[in-house]
């Protein structure tokens, strides 16, 4: 149990979330000021005011076929030129969003690259999605947290099939980070790829603790859709930690097998990441009050006072 606390809170819900098929329900909209105990919507995410203007440049005529003739080009070409400028530009304003948050890290060491603090994130790339699980895989970090682990599960002779000394270690060193890679990559590469999912946590930031913890750990079952930017079913996470489960059983011992472990793995990577995703949630305050330092760079302030603009507004 020491070991799935301490991955959850080391790893920031990396892992990702599983769940029961059941529990996978969407979770409804729910304004600022709801109720405590509902679960609110999170920013929709849209270009910013910022992003590049997509603007086509003008094409010259072609050139007559005879004399008193003239050509032009199809209706359609224009628009097409349109959408493809705009799809550049939102490419490149994702890979912007993400550079800065691969270089978010809690205490300056943990890698906090799943986390998005702008509201208006656009959404990211196949390309993207691989480059992002990918940089939060191979962190060094990563590769301490297995060895703690492995530490851990040596001294309480978990999987005792892997025996003691060196052996022993470095087969539970190998098989914590192959439970990381696998779940990472699955989880939050290949399979929002093809289901079009974001793979992010989109901070919510405001509001009373509980309904932003309900927020947190809601996330783990449900997540943004590329396109619409709305609520499902995760199923990229929860698949994805299935899967990963399905795997294990090469590696792990006879005794760790089957799909009752299976299932029970599942439920403490569920666990693990509701911690997580709680951290996540709530680290710019803890960072802003200890250390006097703002790790959203402001994002927090802007929205704060746009809340407030909204309310004014309401008001008149």
């Amino acid at each position: 149990m020491f070991g799935g606390v301490l991955a959850g809170v080391l790893c920031f819900g990396s892992l990702g979330a599983q769940t029961i098929g059941h529990l996978v329900v969407p979770v409804a909209e729910v304004a600022y000021s709801a109720p405590v105990g509902d679960l609110p919507e999170a920013p929709v995410p849209e270009t910013p005011a910022t992003a590049p203007e997509q603007t086509t440049a003008a094409r010259p005529a072609a050139p007559a076929a005879a004399a008193g003739s003239s050509s032009s080009a199809p209706a359609g070409s224009e628009q097409t030129t349109d959408a493809a400028t705009a799809a550049k530009a939102r490419e490149q304003l994702a890979e912007e969003q993400l550079k800065a948050q691969k270089k978010q890290r809690v205490l300056g060491l943990l890698p906090n690259f799943n986390t998005s603090y702008d509201a208006q994130a656009v959404s990211l790339t196949r390309k993207q999605k691989f480059q992002l699980a990918w940089a939060s895989t191979t962190d060094p970090m990563q590769f301490g947290v297995a060895a703690i682990l492995a530490g851990v599960g040596q001294a309480k002779d978990s999987d005792y099939e892997y025996g003691g000394g060196i052996g022993g270690y470095s087969k539970r060193f190998g098989a914590n980070y192959a439970d990381t890679f696998i779940g990472n990559m699955i989880g939050n590469a290949v399979l929002p790829s093809l289901l079009h999912q974001d793979p992010r946590y989109f901070r919510l930031g405001y509001g009373p603790k509980t309904h932003r913890i309900l927020y947190a750990l809601a996330t783990n079952v449900i997540c943004k859709h590329d396109v619409t930017g709305k609520w499902e079913p995760n199923y990229s996470n929860v698949l994805g930690n299935l899967i990963g489960g399905g795997i294990s059983n090469l590696y792990y011992p006879a005794d760790e097998r089957g799909v009752g472990n299976t299932l029970e793995n599942a439920l403490t990577v569920t666990l693990e990441g509701g911690v997580g995703s709680a951290l996540q949630e709530f680290w710019p305050d803890i960072s802003r009050k200890l250390f006097h330092r703002d790790p959203t760079h402001g994002q927090d302030a802007i929205y704060a006072a746009k809340r407030e603009n909204q309310k004014a507004d309401e008001k008149k």
